[in-house]
C-alpha cells in the first residue's frame, strides 16, 4: 500500500505541476501558455508574407504541440480575433454575436510584423527540443511588451486558477515609457466589445470590475444596446433579458438583434412603461450589467506567483532593457567580426598576401604563410588572426580578387564604424534607448485598432428592492393554513416583492424568517406576518401574552425580534404555553378576564403594556395575575361618542 501512495502522490504532483506551468498558467516572460506560443512559433517558421490555411498551420503546430488539432485551432482562432499578432482572412466568427469560426480549411491567416517586432529575436532566443526531439521550439519569445496584459488570460490548473483582463495595447506600451522615465502610471482593463466600466475595485488587477453595456435611451419607448459587457455576446444578453422578462423584472414588448459589424440591439418597450423605468432594471437583472473578478496569477521564474499590473510593467522594463541590451551587444559583436574581416580583406588583397601560398606544398604551410604575412600589420587589425579567418580569406574567388573595390570597401568600413560607435552610446543609457524603441512600436500601430474600446465610468449600485417595486399580494388563507404571492383565495396581508423577506408567526409561537413564499403551509392559525427587514424589525416591539395550560396563569413578554436566520423555526414562548394574545403598537391597553370564581369579586382587570420593560425574545415572561385567566381583549381608545371597543 505504502508503494501505490507514494507512487500516485509522485504521479499527482508531476501531473499538477505540468497542468499549472504547461497547460493553464501563463508565462510573464512573454504573456503565452505554450499552445499559443506554438502556434506563433509555426507561424514564424512559415511566415513568406503570404496567407496560410488554418489546416495547414495547425497541421505543422502539431510538431511542437502534443493535445490534438482541436486546441491548436480553437487557440489560433481566440488568438486571432485578439487582432494583435496575426492577420485573419475568411469566417473567424464574430466576437460579437458567439457565432464560431468557418472550418480550418477554409480560413487563413499570416503572422504580422508587429508580431515579429515585439516577440522574434531567434539569436537571443533560448530553443528546446520539442517533444519528439525532431524540432526545436522556444522556451519563453523574449517579449518587449507585458503581452499576458494585452491579451489578458483565464484558466484553471489544480488548486490554482487565473483571470488577467485585456489591457489597450497603447497605454500598457505608454506604461511602460513612463516607468522608465520615472513617471507615475495607472493600467486599466480594455474589451474589444467596448461597454462601460467602474475600476474603483480593480486593485490592480486582483480585484473587481463592474462591467456595463452601453445604451442608447434618446428615444423613450425604444432602448437600443450599442456596446456589450465585458465577457458576453448578443446571444447571451438577449438570453438573460428574455428570461427577465418571462420572470416579470423587466417590461419590455420585443427585442430584436441587427448585430453585425457593430452591436444593435433594440428593444421595444410596452404601452406605459418608458426607456427611463426600464434601464436600473435592465442593469440588476440581465446581464447588461456583470461583476467581474480578476486573479493576476503567472508563471514567474518557473513558478506560479501573484503580481500586480504594475509588477508585471515593472518587470517588463527591465526586460525590454536586457533585451535591448542583448541585440546591441549581439550586433556589436558581429560588426566587429565584420569589420575584423573587411580589414583582413583589404590588406590581403591590397599587399599581395595570396601570392605568396602559390608555392606551398601543405595546408599547414598556406596556414602559417597567410598568418606570417599579416605580421606586419598588426597595428591595423581589430584582433589575432586564426585558422578560421585564414579559411574564410582563401574562400574568396578570384575573379572577386581581380575586381577588389578599395573604395567600397572603406566606405563600408566607415559605415560599420559609425554603426559601432552609435551603439557604445546606446549602451550607455539603455533607458532612454528603450523609450525611443517604444516610440517606434507605437508609430506601427493603426490608430484605429488599437484606440481604447472600453469608457471608464463610476456606477451608483442599483437597489434591486428599488427596481422591482412591491406590487405582488401576500395573501393568507386561514381555512387552508396556506401563505403565498401565488395563494388565490383568503385575505391579502400585504404587496411584496419577490426580493422581500417576512417574518410569521404561527398560533403555536414559532417564527420564521424566509423570502415571500409563492405557496408555504402555515397552520390555519397565524398570529403575525410582516416585512422582515432589520431596520423595520428594531421599531416593533411584540407584545405576548401567554398561559399555562395546566395552571391557565397568564404571563406577558414585551420583546424585540432583531436576530435571527433566514429559514429557521425559533419559538417565541416557553415549550408547552400557549399564546392567547400578541399585539406589536408600541402603547395600548388590553383587559384581563379571570375565571369565575365562589366569593370572586373581581373578574376583570385593566392593564397597559407600557408600564412592562422590554425582554430577550428568550427571556421568560412576568405573571400578570395569580389567577385563571380565560380570555385576554384590547382595549382600543375612546371614540368621539366615549365608548371603549372591544
Amino acid at each position: 500500500m505504502a508503494f501505490v501512495k507514494n507512487l500516485f502522490d509522485k504521479n499527482f504532483l508531476e501531473y499538477a505541476s505540468y497542468v499549472i506551468r504547461d497547460r493553464a498558467i501563463p508565462d510573464l516572460g512573454d504573456g503565452l501558455k505554450p499552445v499559443q506560443r506554438r502556434i506563433l512559433h509555426t507561424l514564424f517558421e512559415l511566415d513568406d508574407g503570404k496567407f496560410h490555411k488554418v489546416a495547414n498551420v495547425v497541421g505543422q503546430c502539431m510538431k511542437y504541440h502534443p493535445h490534438g488539432d482541436a486546441s491548436i485551432y480553437s487557440a489560433l482562432v481566440v488568438l486571432a480575433n485578439k487582432e494583435l499578432f496575426i492577420d485573419r482572412q475568411g469566417n473567424f466568427g464574430n466576437v460579437y454575436t458567439g457565432d464560431g469560426a468557418s472550418a480550418s480549411r477554409y480560413i487563413e491567416c499570416r503572422i504580422r510584423p508587429l508580431a515579429k517586432d515585439i516577440l522574434y529575436n531567434p539569436a537571443i532566443t533560448q530553443y528546446t527540443p520539442s517533444y519528439d526531439g525532431r524540432g526545436k521550439e522556444p522556451v519563453v519569445f523574449r517579449a518587449k511588451l507585458p503581452v499576458v496584459l494585452i491579451l489578458g488570460a483565464e484558466g484553471i490548473a489544480v488548486g490554482m486558477s487565473t483571470r488577467i483582463l485585456p489591457h489597450n495595447v497603447r497605454e500598457v506600451i505608454e506604461a511602460e515609457k513612463a516607468f522608465l522615465l520615472g513617471r507615475p502610471f495607472q493600467l486599466f482593463p480594455d474589451f474589444i466589445t467596448g461597454g462601460l466600466m467602474d475600476v474603483s475595485d480593480y486593485r490592480d488587477g486582483n480585484g473587481k470590475i463592474i462591467s456595463r453595456a452601453k445604451m442608447d435611451t434618446s428615444d423613450s419607448k425604444r432602448i437600443l444596446i450599442t456596446e456589450l459587457p465585458a465577457n458576453t455576446t448578443t446571444e447571451s444578453l438577449i438570453a438573460s433579458i428574455e428570461n427577465a422578462a418571462r420572470s416579470g423584472k423587466v417590461k419590455i414588448a420585443s427585442i430584436n438583434d441587427y448585430t453585425a459589424e457593430k452591436v444593435e440591439i433594440e428593444i421595444k418597450l410596452p404601452r406605459g412603461v418608458y426607456s427611463q423605468d426600464v434601464v436600473d432594471a435592465l442593469y440588476a437583472f440581465t446581464d447588461c450589467e456583470l461583476s467581474i473578478s480578476c486573479n493576476l496569477l503567472v508563471i514567474k521564474d518557473n513558478m506560479p506567483q501573484v503580481m500586480t499590473v504594475p509588477d508585471v510593467i515593472r518587470h517588463h522594463a527591465g526586460q525590454l532593457v536586457q533585451i535591448l541590451k542583448d541585440e546591441l551587444e549581439l550586433e556589436q559583436k558581429e560588426l566587429t567580426d565584420k569589420l575584423h574581416l573587411r580589414t583582413l580583406e583589404r590588406i590581403f588583397i591590397e599587399e599581395r598576401i595570396y601570392k605568396r601560398i602559390e608555392e606551398m606544398k601543405t595546408e599547414a604551410a598556406v596556414l602559417k604563410a597567410v598568418i606570417t604575412g599579416f605580421e606586419p600589420f598588426q597595428a591595423e587589425l581589430i584582433r589575432a588572426v586564426v585558422p578560421d579567418d585564414v579559411e574564410k580569406l582563401l574562400k574568396i574567388p578570384i575573379r572577386r580578387i581581380s575586381l577588389y573595390d578599395i573604395q567600397k570597401n572603406r566606405k563600408e568600413v566607415q559605415e560599420i564604424n559609425r554603426r559601432l560607435k552609435e551603439i557604445a552610446r546606446l549602451l550607455k543609457d539603455l533607458p532612454r534607448y528603450a523609450v525611443s524603441c517604444l516610440d517606434a512600436l507605437l508609430a506601427k500601430l493603426p490608430a484605429e485598432e488599437t484606440k481604447r474600446r472600453t469608457a471608464i465610468a463610476h456606477f451608483s449600485a442599483v437597489d434591486v428592492k428599488e427596481v422591482v417595486g412591491r406590487d405582488l399580494a401576500l395573501r393568507y388563507d386561514a381555512v387552508a393554513g396556506y401563505l403565498g404571492t401565488a395563494v388565490s383565495t383568503g385575505t391579502e396581508i400585504m404587496k411584496v416583492s419577490p426580493y422581500d423577506r417576512i417574518l410569521f408567526m404561527r398560533r403555536s409561537g414559532m417564527y420564521m424568517v424566509c423570502a415571500a413564499p409563492e405557496k408555504l403551509f402555515v397552520d390555519t392559525g397565524m398570529w403575525y406576518c410582516g416585512f422582515a427587514d432589520k431596520e423595520v424589525m428594531s421599531k416593533v416591539v411584540f407584545t405576548i401574552i401567554y398561559r399555562d395550560p395546566e395552571t391557565r396563569y397568564a404571563y406577558i413578554k414585551r420583546c424585540r425580534i432583531e436576530q435571527y436566520l433566514s429559514n429557521r423555526e425559533y419559538f417565541a414562548v416557553p415549550d408547552g404555553m400557549e399564546i392567547i394574545f400578541l399585539d406589536t403598537k408600541p402603547k395600548f391597553s388590553f383587559l384581563v378576564k379571570y375565571t369565575p370564581k365562589p366569593r370572586a369579586k373581581i373578574l376583570e382587570e385593566r392593564f397597559a403594556a407600557q408600564d412592562f420593560e422590554e425582554k430577550s425574545v428568550r427571556a421568560q415572561g412576568v405573571r400578570l395575575a395569580a389567577r385563571e385567566v380565560d380570555a385576554v381583549v384590547l382595549l382600543l381608545p375612546r371614540s368621539a361618542k366615549g365608548q371603549n371597543h372591544e
